[in-house]
């Protein structure tokens, strides 16, 4: 979409040569720049395998990741609904890229934005935390769900001591996956021409799996296989819980401590991949595909390069890179 040089009304290039007007290719604001990310197709690891694997690029969103998309159907929500009044603080608590959407999307919009953080998050993501202005608490992400110290209970204190706050929690709130709903999955849609076959994504707080994965069994009428990527130490995949070492996906919580945004029923399988294996892939794919991809992406590839292996020829994978592997760089996954 277009917009006119002399107004804010969007003219579209047809439209715009009928009114005898210069089409205007500059967009109104950062937040317009959500979504609509590229996809790619892995050439060389997938050498010799029957199916194609397609990858959504979602570090190609403004603050750096697929949870821009939540974070700014989140916000709209609360504000149409009056639950997040102008200049009202936003709170959350988040490993980074939720928090770094919110405080993007915060600025955009006039709320202050307070964000709960693990204590591991990296550098990087803790510093562009601060420069879009958040407000950093670190927690014990190790609390369990029914303790006062865990990062979603002090999000709701802060929230409760804060006049006109609104805590997002984003593991719950279902305007997270419907965010994909409306815009990712479309999007992934439209690009593979509704050839794909089969959905990979790693799954975090559920509401990118869940929602793409909702919208592509819908418009499929099923024929889409929604495969979910978990990280060793997690629960998603019915092993014992134990330590996670690939950031801001999985859960050591049981059960019935999973987020609500989780939809078991969306999600066909899950495969747990080796912590080695992801981070081989991570480096296969800068070196070999010249994609500097996050922790969390290369889990998501690994697994869908095991489908792969398995699924009939033509199949086509979609995967999705929640984000790039910038915000890493510190930790040496690449090393």
């Amino acid at each position: 979409m277009l917009i006119s040089p002399t107004s804010t009304t969007v003219i579209e290039p047809t439209l715009a040569a009928a009114l005898d007007v210069p089409a205007w290719e500059v967009l109104p604001s950062v937040a317009h720049l959500i979504g609509e990310t590229p996809m790619v197709e892995l050439t060389t690891l997938t050498r010799g395998l029957p199916a194609r694997i397609v990858v959504k690029l979602e570090g190609r969103n403004p603050g750096g990741s697929a949870k821009d998309r939540a974070a700014l159907n989140m916000v709209r929500s609360a504000e149409a609904s009056g639950s997040l009044a102008p200049g009202g603080t936003i709170v959350e608590s988040s490993s980074g890229n939720t928090g770094i959407g919110l405080a993007l999307v915060g600025r955009l919009t006039g709320h202050p934005v307070v964000i709960v953080h693990d204590a591991n998050t990296s550098a990087e993501k803790k510093s562009l935390l601060a420069a879009f202005g958040a407000r950093l608490v670190e927690a014990d992400w190790d609390a369990s769900p029914d303790d006062p110290a865990n990062p979603r209970a002090i999000a709701a204190r802060i929230t409760a001591e804060t006049p006109g706050a609104w805590q997002s929690r984003q593991f719950d709130n279902t305007d997270n996956p419907e965010a994909h709903v409306l815009t990712t999955g479309p999007e992934l849609w439209r690009q593979t021409a509704g050839l794909v076959t089969h959905f990979v994504a790693s799954i975090g707080t559920g509401g990118t799996i869940s929602g793409v994965g909702r919208y592509l069994r819908d418009v499929s009428d099923g024929r889409v296989r929604v495969i979910g990527a978990n990280p060793v130490g997690s629960t998603y995949g019915g092993a014992p819980d134990g330590p996670i070492r690939i950031d801001g996906v999985g859960t050591r919580w049981p059960r019935e401590w999973w987020p609500r945004n989780v939809d078991s029923t969306v999600i066909d399988e899950v495969r747990t991949i080796q912590d080695e294996r992801v981070h081989d892939i991570a480096r296969a794919l800068a070196l070999e595909e010249g994609l500097l991809l996050g922790p969390s992406s290369a889990l998501a590839v690994a697994t869908a390069l095991e489908v792969a292996g398995e699924a009939p020829a033509g199949s086509v994978i979609a995967v999705i890179s929640a984000d790039s592997g910038l915000n890493y760089l510190s930790k040496g996954l690449y090393t």
